[in-house]
């Protein structure tokens, strides 16, 4: 077999075994929550469901608090990406757009919230939540998701913003806009691939932070999806279909999300390195 035809075999041996990595435990966690108890906890596991059962979705919804779990995910993630994306715009246009000293040493330091693993913060951000009275609320993840997602957003965005011509802002001057007027009727759009990218980040970001929420967190009222589904994990005994359906229910919006708009991440992700 000669060169040419023997590297596209390679290639596509790697995708399938990429692909097989990926698939694989969403396969696998979305037919057992199909499967009978019994069938679960076989000694000899099938990968298709003997009989299908939704049962465990069925239990899942009425004797455990996750509709009150997915409500505040919902709620806390929603926010998150509304407020990441306000002011990662609004930073992107100030850093990258409006001439002031110290504008590349401020653009260097944004990062550095980075370089510090989130554990070392979590005892710090917990005194000064503390203080400000906002444990166990929602209040207290929608700002620790905030602080972490937006440095990252802001860099990204830089491409975007940096490849726009500055004739058009002063074009919208001319024509009677003000700053804000500009960055919502001109920059943003222009910039919508990173926009998307950036509010895709902050979303699943947020819903699929555990560490924060586990500890901040008290009450089951207030507690996210992650944190939830722990709590299902019983010390002696562990119900392994609710456990299942409950994590089914839980990546199913994220995989929703990314079929549907999945691409302008990616768009956004790649047009950014390639800009930058």
């Amino acid at each position: 077999m000669s060169e040419g035809k023997r590297n596209p075999a390679i290639r596509y041996l790697l995708v399938f075994v990429v692909m097989f990595v990926i698939i694989a435990p969403f396969y696998w966690i979305y037919s057992s929550s199909l499967k009978e108890s019994s069938a679960i906890v076989s000694q000899a596991p099938t990968l298709l469901p003997p009989s299908i059962t939704f049962e465990h979705y069925a239990n899942l919804l009425s004797s455990s608090d996750y509709p009150i779990y997915l409500a505040n995910s919902i709620v806390v993630s929603a926010a998150t990406m509304v407020i990441t994306v306000a002011l990662s715009t609004s930073a992107a246009y100030g850093l990258y757009r409006l001439p002031f000293p110290g504008r590349k040493t401020l653009y260097r330091l944004i990062l550095l919230a980075y370089i510090f693993p989130g554990s070392l913060l979590l005892i710090p951000l917990y005194v000064m939540l503390s203080n400000f009275k906002l444990l166990d609320s929602q209040v207290a993840l929608i700002v620790v998701n905030v602080t972490f997602a937006a440095p990252f957003s802001v860099w990204l965005l830089k491409a975007f913003f940096a490849s726009i011509p500055f004739e058009l802002e002063e074009a919208a001057a001319l024509d009677g806009a003000n700053w804000l007027q500009t960055l919502l009727l001109v920059l943003v759009p222009l910039a919508s691939p990173g926009v998307a990218s950036v509010a895709i980040f902050a979303f699943i970001t947020s819903w699929t932070e555990y560490m924060f929420a586990s500890v901040l967190i008290v009450s089951d009222a207030n507690r996210t999806l992650p944190v939830g589904l722990a709590g299902i994990i019983g010390q002696y005994v562990v119900d392994w279909g609710l456990l299942l359906a409950g994590a089914g229910a839980t990546t199913l919006p994220i995989i929703l999300l990314f079929v549907l708009i999945g691409r302008y991440f990616v768009r956004g992700l790649l047009e950014g390195g390639v800009k930058a």
